[in-house]
């Protein structure tokens, strides 16, 4: 028998989280974001999951190239450009959407152009679309306003179609600066004699900010059915379902009396006779190792007239290698074999994540490759 940890990817929930996005953005245009591997959950089942978005995005060629082999057709963006010059034949060769956020990308462009024939820069330009993106005070990626038009012109000059991107960097805090209303002033005031599309919005600007849903609006973590704050509550109204339900069992029990510890360096101490749960899950699995006492785990109790019921039950002592430990005191009737729900519909990444200083995006991307992956 395997090991009984399992991270199962449900792309029916991927699909309904898209249909939110796409009504509380009125039918914009979207860019599905899934990088680091679909944020964990697998280039397949982000075909399979956002099938009905408009294009998707990400960072990597080889990415690309799998993609366009499992039979995506529709837009590709490059969310941070070609990263050296060898890299345009592939763009081409896929018909990439490009962001150019820095000049020598745009000298890259330039000099691979002069090399080709009339005929074979008519094909280059009229597969490949440009996102120029604008620094607005992320500054991270992109130009400055002052020579934001200067890289435009340029392109339009080589004859390429232009689209206008930014990024917010508070879109989830209304009052750190810069605001989402500082960088959007920017940005309009930057692009507003400028032909192409636009795009802002993040998952958090979808979620606060209509105003600036533009033409394609670009979300990431609420495809996956997280809180782009980290908070669960702030997205429990919307629906949202979990892309990634992470599951094991409890593989051993322990009875314990008061003053008994538990675990490397006895960081938990029995304030009373514990029965202890051992769950095959552990940091080499991705669990976070600095999860604290109490974090939440949701033990899976059917009843005969609920087979999905459960309840939930706190960590503790330290999370080791391969396993974790909880408290199965006020729960008797959980037993060897009995499953668990590390995060998903029952225990939102949220929470587990609030509990390790951590945020949801971090734990869904970190579920390592001994992990076994059931696509639903």
């Amino acid at each position: 028998m395997n090991r009984p940890i399992l991270a199962a990817i449900v792309t029916q929930n991927l699909k309904d989280n898209l249909n939110i996005v796409k009504n509380i953005t009125n039918q914009r245009f979207v860019w599905a974001v899934i990088k680091a591997n679909a944020y964990g959950h697998s280039i397949k089942s982000a075909i399979d999951g956002f099938s009905q978005a408009d294009g998707l995005a990400l960072l990597d060629l080889q990415d690309v190239h799998a993609l366009r082999e499992m039979g995506w057709t529709k837009r590709i963006l490059l969310l941070e450009g070609i990263f050296s010059a060898h890299e345009i034949p592939q763009v081409i060769e896929h018909e990439c959407n490009l962001v150019v956020h820095q000049f020598l990308q745009l000298e890259w462009l330039e000099q691979y152009l002069s090399n080709l024939s009339s005929l074979e820069a008519e094909n280059f330009k009229s597969k490949v679309e440009i996102w120029l993106k604008l620094n607005s005070g992320m500054n991270r990626l992109g130009f400055k306003s002052g020579e934001y038009g200067l890289a435009y012109n340029h392109l339009i000059h080589l004859g390429f179609k232009v689209h206008h991107l930014t990024h917010f960097a508070n879109a989830d805090e209304a009052n750190i600066f810069p605001t989402v209303e500082d960088q959007w002033a920017i940005f309009e005031h930057t692009t507003q004699w400028m032909d192409g599309f636009k795009s802002a919005a993040n998952s958090s600007a979808i979620l606060n900010s209509p105003h600036v849903h533009a033409d394609w609006v670009r979300p990431g973590i609420m495809l996956y059915g997280a809180s782009p704050t980290g908070k669960h509550q702030d997205i429990a109204h919307l629906a949202l379902k979990p892309g990634m339900i992470l599951s094991s069992e409890i593989i051993a029990i322990q009875e314990i009396t008061k003053g008994d510890t538990v675990g490397y360096g006895s960081r938990f101490v029995a304030k009373q006779n514990t029965r202890v749960g051992i769950v095959a899950c552990g940091y080499a699995d991705g669990y976070p190792r600095h999860a604290k006492e109490g974090t939440p785990v949701w033990v899976h109790l059917p009843s005969p007239t609920d087979h999905q019921s459960g309840v939930k039950v706190g960590l503790i002592g330290r999370v080791s290698m391969d396993m974790i430990t909880i408290d199965l005191t006020t729960i008797p009737q959980a037993s060897i074999g009995t499953k668990v729900e590390l995060w998903g519909a029952n225990n939102p990444i949220d929470d587990v994540a609030m509990f390790s200083d951590t945020v949801g995006y971090e734990l869904m991307c970190a579920v390592t490759q001994r992990v076994p992956m059931k696509v639903l």
